[in-house]
C-alpha cells in the first residue's frame, strides 16, 4: 500500500475491527487504534476511503443488530475527528462523502462471506479501484473479504499493519537471536501440534502450559489426576520430548484444586504428589522459578497462551511470573493471541514487548506454514503480470 498512488481512487481497506461491545458501545478500541495508521495513510494519499470488517459471528439468516459495526463508526469518528459515513446497504451502492470516510456494515452479515462465494467476492471487488487487505487477524481465512476479493480486484495489495505483522513474525522465526524460547499455552495439543513441532525445529526451549502441559506430563509418565488431557496425543508429545535439539521443561510442582472454579482452594503440590481427583490448574512456584530462569537467558521470546487458568486469580501466578520475566528481558519478544494479549494488558507490560500481534489463529498459522493464503495469492498475481 505504501508504494501505490491512491489519489482520487476508491480504496477499500479490509481491517480487523472485531472489537468487544457492551450496551452498544466499544469497550476496548485496541484494534481500532492499531488500524489508524493504515486509515491515515490512505487519507494522506488522497484516497476515497472505504472500510470493511467483520464483527463477531452473526448468523446471516437471523440478524438482530447485535453485531452491527455502527458503534465502531461512532468511535472512529470520535478518534479521527472527521466524518465517518456508516453504510448499512453498502452492496447496493454507497453515498460517497466528499469529506471523510465510509465504513460498511459487518461483512459477515452476508451469507457468501464465510463461503468465499465467487459472486460475492466479485461484487466486493467491483466497488473499488484498489483493494487493501490489512486484517492480519483474519488473514488465515479464505473468506470473500479476506481472500476472494483480492482475486478479482483491479489492483490489490496488503496494508502496513499486515506487513508489519509478517515482518515481525519472520524476524522471530527466520533469523532469531539465540537462545530462542517459545511459550505455548492452551487446552489442547491437537490444536497446536503443528506449531509446537515447528518451534521444536528451531527453538532452544519450548515451554508448554495449560492442558497442553498436562498431556506432556502424561507422556513423561506422571500422574495428572482429573486434569484436562488428551490421551490420544501422548505419542506425539513423547516424540517431541525425545528430540535432542530442544529442551521441553515440564512442571516439577503445580497448583491443583478438586474442582474447576474461581472459588476453588489452590494447593501447591510436587508433581509426584498429584492425586487421582486433582485438577492441575497452574504451575507451582518452583516451576515458575525454573521457567523464569530460562527466560532470563533468552534473546528471542515467542509467546502464545497463558500457562494456567489465568481467569481465576488463584491460578494465575505462574502466568504472571512468566509475564514479568518476559517484560524484564531486554531481548526481542513477540506476543500473539487474544488470551496472551489480555495477560499483557492486565499486567501493564505491553510497552516492554517488541511486538504484539493482533491475530491469534493467523499468528500460529504463519509460524507453522511460513506464509498466508493471501501472500501466496498476491505473489501469484504479481508473477502473472
Amino acid at each position: 500500500m505504501e508504494t501505490l498512488d491512491l489519489h482520487g481512487k476508491k480504496t477499500m481497506i479490509r481491517l480487523d475491527l472485531n472489537v468487544p461491545l457492551k450496551d452498544g458501545n466499544v469497550t476496548s478500541d485496541a484494534r481500532i487504534m492499531a488500524a489508524l495508521p493504515t486509515i491515515q495513510m490512505a487519507i494522506d494519499k488522497g484516497a476515497k476511503v472505504i472500510l470493511l470488517s467483520h464483527l463477531g459471528r452473526p448468523d446471516p439468516d437471523n440478524l438482530d443488530g447485535s453485531f452491527s459495526l455502527q458503534p465502531v463508526a461512532r468511535r472512529l469518528k470520535e478518534i479521527l475527528g472527521i466524518n465517518v459515513s456508516f453504510q448499512e446497504n453498502w452492496l447496493e451502492g454507497m453515498d460517497e462523502e466528499s469529506q471523510g470516510i465510509v465504513l460498511c456494515e459487518n461483512v459477515r452479515y452476508e451469507a457468501g462471506e464465510k463461503k468465499n462465494d465467487e459472486s460475492f467476492s466479485k461484487k466486493i471487488a467491483s466497488l473499488c479501484d484498489v483493494y487493501v487487505m490489512d486484517a492480519f487477524g483474519a488473514s488465515h481465512r479464505k473468506h470473500s473479504s479476506t481472500f476472494g476479493a483480492l482475486q478479482y480486484a483491479k489492483e490489490g495489495c496488503i496494508g502496513p499493519l499486515l506487513s508489519n505483522e509478517v515482518n515481525s513474525i519472520k524476524k522471530a522465526i527466520e533469523s532469531p537471536a539465540a537462545p530462542v524460547t517459545a511459550i505455548i499455552g492452551g487446552a489442547k495439543v491437537s490444536s497446536k501440534l503443528g506449531v509446537i513441532e515447528k518451534f521444536s525445529s528451531f527453538c532452544n526451549h519450548v515451554i508448554v502450559g495449560g492442558g497442553i502441559a498436562n498431556t506432556f506430563l502424561l507422556a513423561s509418565g506422571k500422574e495428572v489426576g482429573a486434569s484436562l488431557v488428551e490421551p490420544e496425543m501422548v505419542d506425539a508429545a513423547n516424540q517431541i520430548l525425545q528430540m535432542e535439539n530442544v529442551n521441553v521443561p515440564l512442571p516439577t510442582d503445580v497448583r491443583v484444586a478438586k474442582e474447576f472454579s474461581a472459588d476453588a482452594d489452590a494447593e501447591i503440590k510436587s508433581i509426584d504428589q498429584v492425586e487421582k481427583d486433582d485438577l492441575i490448574l497452574d504451575i507451582g512456584p518452583q516451576t515458575a522459578e525454573l521457567y523464569c530462569g530460562i527466560i532470563d537467558q533468552t534473546k528471542t521470546t515467542i509467546w502464545n497462551g497463558p500457562l494456567g487458568v489465568f481467569e481465576f486469580s488463584a491460578f494465575a501466578e505462574g502466568t504472571r511470573a512468566l509475564g514479568h520475566a518476559v517484560s524484564s528481558n531486554e531481548g526481542f519478544a513477540i506476543i500473539g493471541g487474544g488470551d496472551t494479549v489480555a495477560v499483557v494488558e492486565e499486567l501493564d507490560i505491553a510497552d516492554s514487548m517488541s511486538y504484539i500481534s493482533t491475530g491469534g489463529g493467523a499468528f500460529l498459522d504463519f509460524v507453522q506454514n511460513g506464509t498466508l493464503p493471501i501472500l501466496d495469492l498476491l505473489e501469484k498475481k504479481r508473477g502473472n503480470l
